[in-house]
């Protein structure tokens, strides 16, 4: 009976019970799709790997990310806990890592504390930045709860953008509309009917600037269309978001430090950085720790 050992890691925080949970099967050959699925489903995170041997032996694995609901193309908190897992595996990885997935090749640099031991990853989104179809804010108002007076639009309306896997954007007013955000499942699967080209990948990003700092951002994600009613760190919504601030800013590179998970009782920190090239091009990084919980074995 075949037995596939896996890992849970609490990513972009640097304490257990914090951050994002992600389960790890870091030697997956023998499971297929089907289940996949259905470990994910079990595990019922956002989200849950399994890494298999690159098809080209240049590079470091590859890696299939699910939901509970879906395997997805590209996301952040599973590459940087699955790089985490693998350098604690195997402590003489080192340099960059490439994980082939479905969204395109995702270079990954490991970070490490003082003492050289690895803390946790930086991940490079597979895609530049791709701004698609904008989004009424009255659907987006009724998604999470809210009314389009607590949304501010004069940067940009809510807009579906992604850097690998895409997200509904929108900024709202302040700390307090954050805060009241809920997801209506119902009001979810009418906007995925009302905007086609976005369907089921309607997944909502709520962001709000510091008011005196704003690099320093707090968010909050819904993608119930994914059995995901909220996600307490997104890297892949936050590496979207620094890449459409900097699309629409003056500046050609920025940083941004972002909060996300404290109305789940899960406070995760992220670091997201985006730079515009000549040409227009906008990519971004997504990085942060992470803190091994739990190992343990399945058997098919």
């Amino acid at each position: 009976m075949p037995t596939f050992e896996f890992h849970t890691v609490d990513v972009f925080t640097d304490r257990r019970f914090g951050g994002n949970p992600l389960a790890v099967f870091p030697r997956a050959e023998g499971l297929d799709g089907a289940g996949m699925q259905s470990l994910a489903r079990e595990f019922n995170l956002s989200e849950t790997t399994f890494v298999f041997p690159p098809k080209d032996p240049s590079h470091t694995a590859q890696v299939r990310i699910f939901t509970p609901g879906a395997e997805v193309p590209f996301a952040g908190h599973p590459n940087v806990g699955t790089a985490y897992v693998l350098a604690l595996l195997n402590p003489g990885l080192t340099g960059t890592l490439a994980f082939e997935e479905a969204a395109g090749l995702v270079q990954i640099e490991l970070r490490r504390g003082s003492d050289g031991s690895v803390s946790g990853a930086k991940v490079a989104a597979p895609q530049a930045l791709n701004v698609g179809e904008e989004v009424s804010v009255e659907a987006t108002a009724a998604c999470a709860g809210l009314a389009p007076r607590d949304f501010l639009r004069t940067l940009h309306p809510p807009v579906f953008a992604g850097v690998g896997m895409g997200f509904v954007i929108a900024q709202v007013a302040n700390r307090a509309a954050l805060a009241r955000a809920n997801n209506d499942p119902g009001a979810f699967r009418e906007a995925a009917r009302r905007f086609p080209g976005i369907g089921k990948r309607f997944q909502l990003h709520l962001y709000v600037r510091d008011a005196v700092e704003p690099r320093r951002l707090a968010t909050r994600m819904f993608a119930p269309l994914l059995g995901v009613p909220e996600d307490p760190a997104t890297g892949s919504a936050n590496a979207t978001l620094a890449a459409l601030l900097t699309h629409l800013g003056s500046a050609p590179a920025q940083a941004f430090e972002i909060e996300q998970g404290a109305e789940m009782g899960r406070p995760s920190l992220i670091w997201a950085t985006a730079r515009r090239s000549e040409d227009g091009t906008v990519r971004a990084t997504v990085a942060g720790d992470c803190v091994p919980v739990l190992t343990g074995q399945f058997e098919l």
